[in-house]
């Protein structure tokens, strides 16, 4: 028996795990905050807003990545064009716009990035939703 313990294996740190849905949300906050502001000073109101705004899509995102395959591909699709278009949506409202621009855009890149994120997993995995051998 030997009188040293094994090094445990170490998980690869993977940049679209934690890191990127990180670093989308903080820039999100920070774009949401700047376009609320309308060039006014900084409220506490725009900071939270900001802070709130960053954890709901990086929130959003991450799950997404993590839990994503485990839909099917339309539902999957469907999932990623939500989020896409209603970051797009409020973003939009923030800036003044009515609430019916402000959901017609929405609408319209939500329906775009669902209809390219169902064509992307249509194309790379079978019938069975397993990644496409190549």
């Amino acid at each position: 028996m030997a009188a040293h313990a094994a090094v445990p294996a170490r998980r690869p740190a993977h940049l679209h795990g934690v890191v990127l849905p990180a670093v989308i949300g903080v820039l999100y906050g920070l774009y949401a905050a700047t376009v609320w502001r309308h060039g006014g000073p900084l409220t506490w109101g725009q900071l939270w807003l900001g802070i709130v705004s960053a954890i709901v899509l990086a929130g959003a995102l991450y799950a997404l990545r993590t839990y994503g395959r485990a839909l099917p591909r339309e539902a999957r699709g469907v999932a990623w064009g939500a989020v896409a278009g209603g970051a797009v949506g409020f973003l939009y409202s923030l800036s003044g716009a009515s609430v019916l621009s402000s959901s017609v855009l929405g609408l319209v890149v939500g329906l775009g990035v669902g209809g390219a994120a169902f064509y992307l997993f249509y194309t790379h995995e079978d019938a069975r939703g397993r990644p496409a051998p190549y």
